[in-house]
């Protein structure tokens, strides 16, 4: 509680700093494009790269494309075709008031997926991503071929701490008011098991979305209507070959959880990463990568992996 309070402190006094400008966010100066696509009536921002096997990357909370841009080059030259999309209320995609159930957040994904043709795919989504991408196997369980689990939201045991703040009922419409560069940077550094990786550029990017007038109610929105324990009791149906990655040192979702995870599903490897926190893919992207891309071009370890022993 007393880190919840800080960042409360810090978010309800930090600057309201002017974001960097459009042309500047990312992916600028990567050569991705950014793309729109209209799905569910919500305006939804991706970009892809690459040729070969489809793979599709879901953020975390408060997150967005940018999140993935360790991950995006690396994964295509491996011989993927790689999409990474805004979600619902986040990035450049469309922030409504309303739409933010879990299965509603799923079943965008599926209607995502139809709406570029994609089949036979491979899901990889970081916490509330994650969650999110093991609903939408469960949804359509014939059209994804593997999951990757990465530090995921779903058993509702530990709450993104974002989400816990703004669930109360003052200190969210605070939060939501008040949502400072001083404490974006600290939430982002809180997801790191070495916070001074954390750049200006990192936090410019953050910053970017969470200042604009609508991030508000959308974050709002998932706080009240996003149900992070909608894993519960329903890993064991996911029959599709799945990579569990954690980060050693996550104090947002503790390793145990995806322990816990790995534990209940059928065809599972956990990968745990020493020295990196909550967020895998921005903090440790190389060695993301590597078991990621082992994980696509070789599929689970022979025999699985002991998560047991891990």
């Amino acid at each position: 509680m007393r880190r919840a309070g800080i960042l409360l402190a810090l978010a309800a006094v930090g600057c309201r700093a002017a974001p960097i400008p459009d042309a500047a966010r990312y992916p600028a100066g990567t050569g991705l494009t950014p793309r729109y696509v209209v799905v569910d009536g919500t305006r939804i921002r991706y970009v892809e790269t690459g040729e070969g096997p489809p793979v599709v990357l879901l953020h975390g909370l408060g997150a967005s494309i940018y999140s993935w841009r360790g991950v995006i080059g690396p994964v295509a030259a491996a011989g993927f075709h790689v999409v990474a999309f805004d979600n619902r209320g986040a990035g450049g995609s469309d922030k409504p008031a309303t739409g933010y159930r879990a299965e509603e957040l799923a079943a965008l994904t599926v209607h995502f997926l139809d709406s570029l043709g994609l089949s036979d795919v491979v899901l990889v989504g970081h916490s509330m991503g994650g969650e999110i991408a093991a609903l939408a196997t469960l949804r359509a369980a014939g059209r994804v071929r593997g999951l990757v689990l990465v530090d995921a939201a779903g058993f509702g045991t530990h709450l993104p701490l974002l989400a816990r703040i703004a669930r109360a009922p003052l200190i969210g419409r605070v939060l939501a008011g008040f949502r400072g560069r001083s404490g974006v940077a600290a939430a982002l550094r809180s997801t790191y098991a070495d916070p001074s990786r954390v750049t200006q550029a990192d936090i410019d990017q953050y910053y970017a979305p969470v200042a604009e007038g609508d991030f508000g109610r959308a974050l709002a929105g998932v706080a009240h209507q996003f149900d992070f324990g909608a894993l519960a009791g329903r890993l064991d149906s996911i029959r599709v070959p799945t990579l569990v990655v954690w980060g050693a040192e996550d104090r947002w979702i503790p390793a145990t959880v995806g322990q816990r995870m790995a534990l209940q599903l059928p065809h599972v490897a956990f990968v745990l990463v020493p020295g990196a926190g909550h967020d895998v893919p921005d903090e440790a992207p190389q060695a993301f990568d590597r078991s990621l891309i082992a994980f696509l071009t070789q599929g689970l370890p022979s025999p699985p992996a002991d998560v047991a022993m891990m």
